[in-house]
């Protein structure tokens, strides 16, 4: 008897799945092994493992490189709302490099949105120090 889960289609359910069980998914839809997406982070595959596991959390700027290799949200990988696989799925028609590409795209999206909104805050304190 092995200990494996089913494929993530067939057990995926956006009601009750973790983060670990969008992760999967999100990695399956992309077409990715645990290996794949391992070397693309730069961590361990028994790290990935743990992560869809749901017995560690990657810490946020994983999730924030997760979301946007996967072209998923980071949201929608935290707790489910957003942007989830509906949207994997069209990148499989892409020319090679295009998804790696997008993915980058997102990830200094997500980066260039959270400085800006630092600098907001700080210019919000520099106003409220007149």
């Amino acid at each position: 008897m092995t200990n494996q889960k089913p494929d993530s289609t067939e057990f995926f359910n956006e009601d009750v799945a973790t983060f670990g069980d969008r992760l999967e998914a999100a990695r399956n839809a992309k077409g990715l092994t645990t290996t794949a997406l391992a070397e693309k982070l730069g961590v361990k595959k028994k790290t990935v493992k743990a992560w869809e596991n749901d017995t560690v959390e990657p810490r946020a700027n994983r999730i924030q490189m997760l979301a946007g290799l996967l072209n998923v949200s980071i949201i929608w990988l935290i707790n489910g709302e957003a942007n989830g696989t509906e949207n994997v799925a069209q990148s499989f028609d892409r020319p090679e490099g295009v998804n790696d590409t997008l993915g980058e795209i997102a990830s200094l999206k997500s980066t260039l949105t959270h400085a800006l909104e630092r600098l907001d805050n700080l210019e919000t304190r520099l106003r409220d120090l007149n």
